[in-house]
């Protein structure tokens, strides 16, 4: 008998492996602390992640900026890693490319958020940068010159892009033009030229403290003193006491109409269908998460089968809901929206159609099969969404910013899993009701605007682009 027959017959066969019981997934869970000096700190220890991502809330959103001065809380926030009382600029930015780290800043309607990305072993040094930049930024006049200068050169190229202007012209459409909500998030070239480091200053000592601000940390912290370690650095920025905001729910008029901005000679329409709704304090949120990923979430939702599949109008066409803000006392509003491009030609007939899917769907409803795809995809990929430490400490300072639970996030996933056929339906239905949205074109006002009218989903003005 051969070697190889000797082996195979004293061989030993094990069973296949079977697949084990299916574990149920959530989002982590956040430790809650806070400083000496009022810092909250919410820590997330997640093993194996060696970045650590850091998120700093603060609380200074766009209303409250000046009058006159929209786009200081942008340039205060680009100008927070642009020297410091301890560093230049060029040596600040030196300092943490040794630590292998980023950080960035934006404002936005709820606040300035401020991240830091960096490798657990460089933590100790990046968090004192860090703490730097929000204890003693320095706001040199020259620094800031340069930033509002880079500001003014980037506002003509979003007015240029069609997305940009839709969505600038959907908020003024939308809001009252005494809501900061209802202008440009970056200000305008007007406000922005305004600009100096006295009004950067003036704004940072008036909204920037640890008493109204928030570190998120999230990464593997195994061996680190993270107590000792964030006194060390955060724990020795100082402020004054917090200041009670003046915040005003955001109200919109969601009359139905469109607006055209006229772009002559455009190949293609940019379009954007909005009004407010619920944000993630209201109960109907999860079925409206779901209801709204059937009707444009995926390339297989009703409108991309309609427009993409069957009609080839467009590339796609996506609905989403986006919080704007949400106040303390747990009142706030959503952008509920579609959008996408088709080719000028059938601006029309693409605006008729997806009317009709919508009206369809409000006579009709989902089907079982699209809420159980609908709700497979978003529960289903949760855990991929969250693998890095940047992501779940993103989600966290959402949370913070919303003024929702710590917990949110991870019951949100039950609550999507719950969510049924008949609810998911109610809730975009309501969502999208085809008489009252707001319907922005970014296209050649002299080749759709009398499609348009001809459809009758509202009154049809035309700006100029």
């Amino acid at each position: 008998m051969s070697d190889a027959a000797v082996s195979l017959t004293t061989m030993e066969f094990h069973p296949r492996p079977e697949g084990g019981t299916p574990r149920v997934w959530a989002f982590p869970a956040p430790e809650r602390g806070r400083l000496g000096n009022g810092l909250t700190v919410l820590r997330c220890h997640r093993p194996g992640q060696q970045v650590v991502a850091v998120e700093i809330v603060l609380d200074a959103p766009l209303d409250a900026e000046p009058e006159g001065l929209d786009g200081v809380a942008t340039i205060m926030a680009r100008a927070l890693s642009e020297g410091t009382d301890k560093h230049t600029a060029e040596e600040f930015a030196a300092e943490l490319e040794r630590c292998g780290a980023t950080l960035d800043a934006h404002a936005d309607h709820p606040g300035v958020r401020v991240s830091l990305e960096v490798p657990a072993s460089r933590l100790p040094k990046a968090l004192g940068l860090l703490a730097d930049a929000l204890r003693a930024p320095a706001f040199a006049d020259d620094e800031v010159d340069r930033l509002v200068r880079n500001r003014l050169d980037e506002i003509p190229h979003e007015t240029a892009n069609p997305a940009r202007r839709a969505a600038k012209q959907l908020a003024a459409e939308l809001f009252p033009a005494a809501s900061r909500v209802s202008r440009p998030r970056q200000g305008t070239e007007e406000t922005v030229a305004r600009i100096d480091s006295a009004s950067v200053r003036a704004f940072y000592e008036a909204h920037v403290r640890p008493a109204t601000a928030t570190a998120v940390v999230v990464g593997d912290l195994t061996g680190i003193d993270l107590d000792g370690l964030l006194a060390e650095t955060l724990g020795v920025w100082t402020g004054d006491e917090a200041r009670p905001g003046t915040a005003s729910p955001i109200t919109a008029d969601d009359t139905g109409r469109v607006v055209i901005v006229d772009r002559p000679g455009a190949v293609q329409t940019q379009l954007l269908i909005g009004r407010i709704g619920p944000d993630r304090h209201d109960s109907v949120w999860p079925a409206q998460v779901v209801g709204t990923y059937c009707l444009g979430g995926t390339l297989t939702s009703r409108l991309d089968r309609v427009l993409r599949e069957e009609k080839g109008y467009t590339y796609g066409v996506r609905a989403f809901g986006q919080v704007l803000r949400s106040l303390p006392d747990g009142t706030g509003a959503a952008m509920l929206a579609i959008s996408g491009s088709v080719d000028t030609p059938h601006t029309g007939p693409a605006l008729d159609d997806l009317w009709k899917v919508l009206r369809t769907l409000a006579a009709e409803g989902l089907t079982d099969a699209e809420r159980d795809a609908a709700v497979h995809n978003l529960v289903g990929v949760a855990p991929l969404r969250y693998e890095t430490a940047a992501s779940v400490a993103d989600t966290l300072a959402d949370q913070v910013e919303q003024h929702l639970p710590d917990d949110f996030q991870a019951r949100l996933y039950q609550r999507l899993d719950a969510t049924g056929t008949v609810e998911a339906t109610a809730a975009v239905v309501n969502a999208f009701p085809p008489d009252r949205l707001v319907t922005v074109l970014v296209g050649d006002a002299a080749r759709i605007k009398d499609p348009v009218e001809a459809l009758g989903i509202g009154e049809v003005t035309v700006v100029t682009g």
